[in-house]
């Protein structure tokens, strides 16, 4: 069960671009504004926005519309499920 849990996840994280994202997310202070994920990258605006979906799809991350911004923070919990499986 748990396995079929995190398959998903280690799978979005098979990209290098949305390995990259995660990391930018989870090392932010609380949330982070979209805007300030799309400048460290050479791919379009919606390529970004494609996976980022993906990480919002397989549980990674969340997000809250703000106007024209979307602002984005890694779900509770989520990267202690990865680490758990990966420390043992």
């Amino acid at each position: 069960e748990q396995a079929g849990t995190l398959a998903p996840m280690f799978k979005a994280l098979g990209d290098p671009v949305r390995l990259r994202l995660l990391s930018l997310i989870a090392s932010a202070p609380g949330e982070i504004c979209v805007c300030d994920l799309t400048g460290p990258f050479d791919v379009t605006g919606p390529t970004i926005s494609h996976h980022l979906r993906v990480l919002r799809e397989a549980g990674l991350v969340d997000c809250e519309r703000r106007g024209t911004w979307v602002y984005y923070w890694t779900v509770p919990g989520a990267l202690d499920g990865l680490a758990g499986v990966l420390a043992t």
